[in-house]
């Protein structure tokens, strides 16, 4: 059994959704790192979600945009984030890390090697946003080869055609981007995550973990309802924009406030 696999069955075992939590390498700085990666297991994150930052993070809105600038001006290269991946480990044995990025820094000396210092540095999976499951020909096989989950993105305009490609190769869980839009701005109504998550959840055995959006433990406490797995990003990333060093105690806090409305959600229901 995997790290990642060990946390949504110890969730599901509790019935509740799996918290998973976002924030940027680097930011503020790379020494800083570690205590907001602390900060976010001790509020009670079961998945951290390490962002390796790019020049280009298309995907994301102005606050994660923002954090990938601090990161880069503070110096942060991808051998100060594999460092932060493999003390985190150390730190924390037991706790799931996943590095999401871009394509660029994964493959530019090769995805065999990227497959392997990732695998070194103790990371669990990888979300690349940018590289298609039509055209991973080489980043996803070398990462399956050397035992780190390829976690795939699902969108509202995946569709049943598309749906096995997605699939296919993908492995730790399938991360369900809520809404046909950046991170940050908007959150897609209940209605619609519900009837998503289920035709997710009829269509693959992966825990299915719902992101974009969600900023509030009401939020939150609403998608832990259905999903397995509920991703929070953005306003972490606020939170160390606002704070800097200063973060891991408001970043816990918040992490805990989630936690425990994703803890009740289920107990709520009738």
């Amino acid at each position: 059994m995997t790290r990642l696999s060990a946390a949504f069955d110890r969730a599901r075992a509790q019935r509740r959704a799996a918290l998973v939590a976002f924030v940027t390498a680097g930011d503020p700085t790379p020494a800083a790192s570690a205590s907001i990666l602390d900060a976010l297991v001790e509020g009670g994150a079961d998945v951290i979600e390490l962002g390796m930052p790019f020049t280009d993070p298309m995907a994301d809105g102005p606050a994660i945009q923002a954090a990938n600038l601090r990161s880069l001006a503070a110096g942060t290269r991808t051998a100060d984030i594999l460092a932060i991946a493999k003390a985190f480990r150390s730190r924390h044995p037991g706790v799931p890390l996943v590095l999401m990025g871009y394509a660029n820094p994964m493959v530019r000396r090769g995805a065999a090697w990227f497959a392997n210092v990732a695998r070194d540095a103790g990371v669990d999976g990888v979300i690349c946003v940018d590289i298609p499951p039509e055209e991973d020909d080489a980043l996803g096989p070398e990462l399956r080869d050397a035992g780190i989950d390829l976690i795939r993105l699902a969108t509202p305009t995946t569709d049943a055609a598309r749906l096995p490609t997605v699939l296919d190769g993908a492995s730790g869980f399938l991360y369900y981007v809520s809404v046909a839009g950046i991170t940050g701005l908007q959150q897609a109504a209940q209605g619609s995550i519900e009837s998503a998550v289920a035709r997710l959840k009829a269509a693959t055995d992966l825990p299915v973990a719902v992101g974009f959006g969600i900023r509030t433990p009401d939020q939150a406490a609403q998608i832990g309802r259905v999903a397995d797995g509920v991703v929070v990003g953005s306003a972490i990333v606020e939170l160390v924009g606002e704070h800097g060093e200063d973060a891991p105690g408001p970043v816990s806090a918040y992490i805990r406030s989630l936690a425990t409305a994703i803890a009740v959600a289920r107990k709520e229901v009738v």
